[in-house]
């Protein structure tokens, strides 16, 4: 679970990063389609992480019946 908590720091530090990036090259008038690709990608794999640890928490919290 702790690697879970780093991995969205850094998920979210390299979102930022990416975001900036963005902003920077739209601002330039250069095309930004390949850093917009990747940003989606960070945030859809940040998502996975959040809900996977969303859903161990509530395993934890209603073990499953047998």
């Amino acid at each position: 679970m702790r690697d879970d908590v780093v991995r969205m720091q850094r998920l979210r530090a390299e979102l930022r990063a990416l975001d900036l990036s963005v902003n920077r090259l739209r601002r330039a008038g250069r095309d930004s389609a390949s850093a917009q690709l990747l940003l989606s990608r960070k945030r859809a794999e940040l998502e996975d992480v959040i809900c996977r640890r969303k859903d161990e928490r509530a395993a934890s919290v209603f073990p499953r019946q047998r």
